[in-house]
């Protein structure tokens, strides 16, 4: 979920990218901010530890950072118990392993999630914690509950700080076309769902999608990934302002769309802090990737769709109420985003965003920018409507789009 929805934050945003304020803060606590070190310790590193001893048939399991290809071979070389004694026994590690079949993440997820779910019950009386803490505690377990509605098809799940997340709505299996969104700051376990702003978090930003594009084509094969698996920024603050959490997060993104199965064509829809995360995924993306949609975008981490250095096509929007339009575009001593993707030397694909009403509504059901979305999931590129109300934005695209 993005947060950047107040005046002191712009106001704080804008700071950050003052030339005096960037040395003070790199020299300083900013530096040291960014090169924190995450704890030794996590269940997910625990989980891939023990997989790391593990046995199955008196056999050494393959190491968990084998490769997708080689783990994807394990995989298809075991019987169907063997494989559900391992998301059993591994639910952590084979629910978030690059290579795994998809059904079998999901299978090994819910699982995680009920163990997570146990353990936050258990701390909700805890008489150990304060009574902040077991509301706390109250609140994750609900908002695990909900994950483990039948149905719910959890793709990638680590309950590590304030967690990652990961959910499909469709078949990967059979989807000829795939969206991937992309959230921006703020974004975490508790946020992947907002009752107050639903359409500005991922889960509703994900839902919103795969029911529009089943709107524009009901006969197009797609599916949607809500992708939260990321450590995203907290709030406006010095991580808000640099590339770090959007590198980590691109080389985890990267890392997901190399595996997606079959020969599905991809489409990534990034929003606000996500655009820079695409924007430095951008020149790595495998060629299945045609389509990268932003909105609310800080900035891409490049000069011009050119230096994206990739061959997808790259669309852009903003609605006139967006504040994002005040944040400086430049960067400066590693802050700051660089270009404003919808500036016309950028050279993108000006979508209209008419409805949106501001910074958090790109996916809100009836507006235009959500409509926009859909076209380009399901392919009816002719079908987008451009930002100046002609055709510019559709110049140079194929007559026919195949499905």
């Amino acid at each position: 979920m993005t947060s950047f929805d107040s005046s002191p934050q712009i106001s704080a945003w804008r700071a950050l990218l003052a030339l005096s304020v960037a040395f003070v803060m790199l020299a300083t606590t900013g530096w040291t901010a960014l090169h924190q070190n995450h704890p030794p310790s996590s269940p997910i590193a625990a989980a891939r530890a023990a997989w790391g001893h593990g046995r199955l048939g008196g056999h050494r399991l393959p190491p968990v950072g084998s490769g997708p290809t080689r783990l994807a071979r394990f995989f298809a070389a075991l019987g169907a118990g063997q494989r559900a004694t391992l998301a059993a026994r591994y639910p952590l590690a084979v629910g978030n392993m690059n290579g795994a079949p998809v059904e079998l993440r999901y299978r090994a997820n819910r699982i995680a999630l009920d163990q997570a779910r146990k353990v936050e019950r258990r701390r909700m009386h805890d008489a150990r914690l304060s009574p902040t803490g077991q509301h706390d505690a109250g609140r994750l377990m609900h908002r695990l509950e909900s994950l483990l509605e039948p149905g719910r098809k959890i793709l990638a799940f680590d309950p590590t700080g304030s967690g990652r997340i990961a959910e499909v709505l469709g078949d990967l299996d059979t989807a000829r076309r795939i969206s991937v969104v992309v959230p921006g700051v703020d974004t975490d376990l508790m946020s992947f769902k907002s009752a107050r702003h639903p359409y500005a978090s991922t889960e509703g930003m994900g839902t919103a999608l795969y029911r529009a594009e089943r709107s524009a084509n009901p006969g197009a094969d797609t599916a949607v990934i809500a992708w939260a698996d990321y450590t995203a920024p907290s709030g406006l603050g010095v991580e808000a302002a640099t590339a770090k959490r959007a590198q980590d997060g691109a080389v985890r993104l990267d890392a997901l769309l190399d595996v997606l199965p079959g020969s599905s064509t991809v489409a990534l829809y990034c929003h606000s802090y996500g655009s820079v995360l695409c924007g430095v995924a951008a020149r790595y993306l495998p060629r299945r990737v045609t389509d990268i949609a932003v909105s609310g975008s800080p900035g891409m981490r490049a000069s011009s769709v050119t230096g994206l250095g990739t061959g997808a096509r790259v669309w852009a929007m903003r609605d006139e109420g967006d504040w994002v339009a005040d944040v400086p575009n430049l960067e400066v001593g590693g802050l700051g985003h660089g270009a404003d993707p919808v500036s016309a030397g950028f050279g993108a694909r000006l979508l209209s965003a008419a409805g949106a009403e501001g910074h958090g509504g790109y996916f809100v059901p009836g507006t235009e920018s959500l409509r926009n979305f859909a076209e380009i999931g399901v392919g009816s590129y002719l079908s987008v409507r451009c930002s100046d109300g002609n055709n510019a934005c559709r110049a140079g695209l194929p007559l026919t789009i195949a499905y």
